[in-house]
């Protein structure tokens, strides 16, 4: 009898996927810039999200999950279940915010699964072939250029109201704010793939600066002493929560909410949601955590996971406390949905199935680390930490007892020089295992049927750190900085390269006398014409690997790099 009732409540645990005829949807909602205490129901009493709160009250909490302390780094983990800087992300620019082509992303397992997937915002991972998300297992896209809306890669002019967006690959004009445009193609997409099993990855640019959102947002939060941008700031997570509200209603319209696998977290900690001031206006609040977004202290990289599946009894407000990660996701999903991931044995995370289910002390011992580069090439012991349950250690020389100081205040690092030098050997072994990674340069394709013309900014230049136009102000002001991009010519032949100031949409003169372009050993220099547009060259290509640098002499007598270049196969 008292098997039989142990058997019974592990049943009731269990999820009910293997007894289904079909497979549950799942829909993946990630923000961006939002930290863990940037959600009211985390404690902080100044910001209203009521629909999230009602998600946290309905979903498995996990309150310890971890992600990097930048964009494009957590989007690849998340991608790929795999550390960022093995898939070739570790910045946001210069090249290194492209994920390696051979990862085997979530959306692939999904999609060779039997799943249509749709994806939705901000990809942030590269923005020419073979990069793209339709590139690596989307079906269907719907999405920003470069790491927000307004960034160089974006389409010229975006403002995050009534803007252009490229659908499976071509852009077309849109009505609306940015994040509401998101999520009703998203709820398009789930009610048109309501009858099959669906993955859909909602990547919001929001509430990322800059701080763009209605008034009707903003104004409730200015009017109760909250200043600006933090006020746009709370208002963009506000219009955020309206949209989870129609989410969640669509679901429970479509008779589908019970069988969805629905997640909400965010990508780094939070950027305008804490701030000190000194005269005593609304700081806002972090959780009692030290710092936020980029920093390798808790409040940078310790963020709100909720997920709920009420099929397979993940609900009821219910926490985890399990140390865990964005490389855990996968992992997790995979197993959940009963997908064969045909490279698991290369995913660093782990499936957080048992955790989920109540298992107790599973992955009690486990460590996870965490980096911030915001370099071009990765450089050792540079922002790190080393997490474990109890302890933080970061940057060589600090440790903190998380559980008797969250906010990272007492380092005691010459405390317990044995637990130091415990994590310490982790991080060396964590280094080595990456270490093949880092001379492994992600390269555009030029030439492919994919994208027979492909766009190439400034934003991706390789410049060794130094100056970058990463956005479209940067080009406005007329910004100096050079690099080279790193390209992959598809077949030999002849490519015609195109260099212009400004991009074809806006029809403006260049402002320089002459263009240089560096590429497969050859250097060709011409002069440009007053009132030219832009300037061309028909070179020919060997296949395979080339870098190409730009000179633009302007009238001034500064050099600069082309901002934008055309490129595609002529013969």
């Amino acid at each position: 009898m008292y098997r039989l009732l142990i058997l019974l409540a592990f049943a009731h645990l269990t999820p009910l996927v293997s007894a289904r005829d079909t497979q549950p949807n799942v829909i993946v909602v990630i923000t961006d810039d939002q930290g863990y205490g940037d959600v009211g129901a985390h404690g902080n009493t100044m910001i209203q999200t009521p629909n999230l709160d009602q998600l946290h009250s309905e979903s498995v909490r996990l309150t310890d999950y971890h992600v990097d302390p930048t964009c494009s780094p957590t989007r690849s983990a998340l991608m790929t279940g795999r550390y960022s800087t093995r898939t070739g992300v570790w910045h946001t620019i210069m090249g290194r915010s492209l994920m390696h082509t051979q990862e085997y992303t979530i959306a692939e397992v999904f999609r060779d699964g039997g799943y249509k997937t749709g994806m939705f915002g901000k990809w942030h991972l590269g923005d020419n072939y073979p990069v793209r998300p339709q590139d690596q297992g989307f079906d269907y896209t719907f999405i920003h250029g470069g790491g927000g809306v307004g960034q160089g890669p974006d389409y010229w002019g975006n403002d995050y109201f009534d803007d252009t967006y490229w659908r499976n690959g071509k852009p077309g004009p849109q009505k609306g704010y940015c994040t509401d445009v998101w999520f009703e193609d998203a709820l398009k997409f789930i009610e048109r793939n309501r009858k099959k099993p669906f993955f859909a990855y909602i990547s919001t640019n929001a509430p990322h600066g800059p701080y763009l959102v209605s008034e009707q947002y903003s104004n409730p939060y200015k009017e109760k002493g909250v200043g600006s941008p933090q006020a746009e700031f709370y208002g963009m997570i506000e219009n955020i929560d309206d949209n989870m509200g129609k989410l969640m209603k669509k679901l429970d319209d479509l008779q589908i909410a019970d069988n969805t696998i629905l997640i909400f977290t965010t990508d780094n900690g939070s950027a305008a949601g804490w701030r000190p001031t000194k005269n005593g206006t609304w700081k806002g609040y972090n959780a009692g955590m030290r710092a936020g977004k980029g920093s390798n202290y808790d409040g940078g990289h310790r963020v709100p996971m909720f997920i709920r599946w009420p099929d397979g009894k993940l609900t009821g407000g219910r926490d985890v406390d399990q140390l865990c990660a964005h490389i855990d996701v996968l992992p997790t999903l995979s197993e959940l949905c009963s997908l064969k991931d045909a490279r698991a044995v290369e995913r660093d995370g782990e499936s957080l199935k048992s955790v989920l289910y109540g298992d107790q002390q599973a992955l009690r011992d486990r460590t996870i680390l965490v980096h911030s580069q915001r370099v071009e090439n990765v450089e050792k012991y540079r922002n790190y930490a080393v997490l474990t349950e109890q302890w933080r250690l970061l940057n060589q020389t600090q440790l903190y007892d998380i559980k008797a100081d969250p906010g990272q205040q007492n380092n005691i690092f010459e405390d317990h020089p044995e637990v130091a030098k415990k994590l310490s050997e982790a991080y060396e072994a964590w280094w080595k295992s990456l270490s093949s990674s880092f001379d492994m340069t992600v390269r555009i394709g030029i030439g492919y049927k994919a994208q027979p013309e492909s766009l190439l900014h400034s934003h991706d230049w390789h410049t060794n750190n130094t100056n970058t136009p990463w956005h479209q102000n940067h080009v406005r002001s007329g910004a100096i900085g050079n690099g080279y991009w790193a390209l992959d010519i598809a077949e030999a032949g002849t490519y015609r390269i195109e260099l212009r100031r400004w991009p074809r949409q806006e029809d403006k003169a260049m402002d320089a006398l002459k263009a240089t372009i560096e590429i497969g050993g050859q250097t060709v220099t011409q002069e440009i014409t007053e009132g030219h547009k832009f300037v061309f060259f028909d070179i020919d290509l060997k296949k395979g690997g080339n870098d190409l640098l730009t000179r633009m002499e302007l009238k001034d007598g500064k050099v600069r790099g082309s901002y934008f270049a055309y490129i595609k196969r002529v013969k």
